[in-house]
């Protein structure tokens, strides 16, 4: 297999609307994404301020995705990771942390200091994130309300 990254740019979208939609309406997410919400939300990822993406293609075949933008904080830049999905038929094989250690690996020629994200707890995508590295900050807590 000859498996390439390149930037993630709006001119491929719609390959990333599929992969979106395919990955997370799938186990163990069953979310409900249509072609639109998919769509609107990808658009809006891209043309997010300072976005850096990144898709992993096997041969010609789009399989992985991860995206994000940075932000300034007090002591420097932040990376928020907002999505990394692989094609659920090649999940298990390291194309998800392959495309998190090429993101690390770029953010840090951008010299951008840390990387943060939001998961469900104790579920795959947490025990992911923790086989890489990551840690569950102690010192922040998500808040939500629903309207």
């Amino acid at each position: 297999m000859s498996e390439t990254i390149v930037p993630f740019t709006g001119e491929s979208l719609e390959q990333c609307i599929e992969l979106y939609m395919n990955v997370f309406n799938s186990d163990p997410w069953n979310e409900t994404w249509t072609y639109q919400s998919a769509k609107e939300r990808l658009t809006d990822l891209v043309n997010t301020p300072k976005f850096l993406g990144f898709l992993l293609f096997d041969t010609e075949n789009l399989i992985g995705l991860i995206a994000g933008n940075s932000k300034r904080t007090y002591s420097g830049l932040t990376f928020y990771l907002a999505e990394l999905c692989v094609k659920h038929t090649t999940q298990g094989k390291g194309y998800g942390s392959k495309l998190l250690h090429y993101l690390e690996d770029q953010l840090k020629q951008r010299n951008i200091q840390s990387i943060y994200l939001l998961t469900e707890p104790r579920g795959l995508a947490e025990a992911f994130y923790l086989k890489n590295e990551y840690r569950i900050n102690d010192n922040r807590v998500v808040i939500k309300k629903n309207l």
